[in-house]
């Protein structure tokens, strides 16, 4: 998927069918005096309707159209014929998407299910034919309920990536080499900042035919609470994420503080996620010898505060036991 096809924020316009209206109808036929009111029901309107699909991984088919309406509910008939009912409108979103009032920023409804579906804004009733008012005192009611109207609403859809392991760290760390090395993904990979721009996903497989989903989201730097870099507008992606791993590269002129800067800024974003497991991976590990790791382990060992692990992505090293530390992390017993 490229950059320009990941979609993951719309803002739509969605509008229900009225309700059709209730008939009035008397009923006229040879031979039959006095047959009464037999005016038929009008037909509800349609309803705008979000349904999730597993075939879905971004919003890009809703970036151009911006405007969904229903049609309208069929007015009742003679006979006590019922109007037809508006047709539905579905909106087909990816899983893990969140449906927002425009207004009031208030979430209304999430999307994690394959084929779940909600309901937007629904459809106007229909009005009841003059047969439901016919009474012992009034036998030849004139008159119908008319439908009630539609209604409206502008929403915002908002996609959170469903994913395992989301990869937090500076730019430039080496999220997008790893992803590329531990699964298909083919992310874009350079040597300068902010070189990806769109969150990245890939399936990790595993022994015994087993897999896990993991999401390289674009590197947050300090200050990304006040806007700066690509600020936290891609962190809602890791909301959903179970185990967070940190990386952060051998070279950094110190790795603990890296690591609480990164950890004060999802702090700020949203506190809960303080509460996923966490894994720090020290990424780059090439470049150093076994006794330079070794003095290194010595300090990492007093000032981190969670579990780590050296590894080096273009080398091939510790991926195997990263693997199998993530793996026991999304499997183990929660306490």
């Amino acid at each position: 998927m490229t950059e320009g096809n990941f979609v993951d924020y719309v803002k739509i316009y969605v509008t229900s069918g009225n309700g059709g209206k209730g008939s009035a109808h008397l009923h006229r036929e040879k031979y039959v005096e006095k047959g009464g009111p037999d005016g038929g029901d009008g037909g509800r309107g349609g309803h705008v309707i979000v349904r999730g699909s597993s075939n879905l991984w971004t919003l890009y088919h809703l970036k151009f159209k911006k405007h969904f309406k229903a049609d309208h509910g069929e007015h009742g008939s003679k006979s006590r014929s019922s109007g037809a009912e508006g047709k539905d409108v579905y909106i087909d979103v990816p899983l893990g998407t969140v449906i927002k009032d425009c207004e009031t920023d208030e979430v209304l409804f999430e999307i994690t299910e394959d084929g779940e579906e909600k309901i937007i804004v629904e459809g106007g009733m229909g009005g009841r034919g003059n047969w439901h008012f016919k009474t012992s005192t009034n036998q030849t009611p004139r008159y119908a309920q008319p439908g009630t109207p539609g209604s409206e609403s502008r929403i915002t859809i908002e996609l959170k990536v469903l994913a395992d392991v989301g990869l937090v760290g500076f730019p430039n760390a080496g999220k997008s080499t790893l992803l590329s090395v531990i699964t298909s993904a083919k992310p874009k990979i350079a040597d300068y900042e902010f070189t990806t721009l769109k969150p990245n996903l890939g399936i990790v497989e595993y022994r015994d035919f087993q897999s896990f989903v993991m999401a390289d989201i674009p590197g947050i730097i300090e200050g990304a609470a006040e806007g700066k870099g690509l600020g936290h507008y891609f962190l809602r992606h890791i909301e959903r994420n179970s185990t967070l791993l940190f990386l952060i590269p051998a070279d950094a002129p110190d790795i603990s503080e890296q690591y609480d800067i990164l950890l004060d800024e999802l702090k700020r974003y949203n506190p809960e996620l303080l509460d996923k497991s966490k894994l720090i991976a020290i990424s780059k590990c090439d470049m150093l010898d076994d006794e330079l790791k070794a003095e290194l382990k010595i300090e990492l060992d007093k000032q981190l505060p969670i579990p780590y692990l050296f590894i080096s992505s273009v080398a091939n090293q510790g991926i195997k036991e990263l693997k199998d530390k993530l793996w026991n992390m999304l499997n183990e017993e929660p306490a």
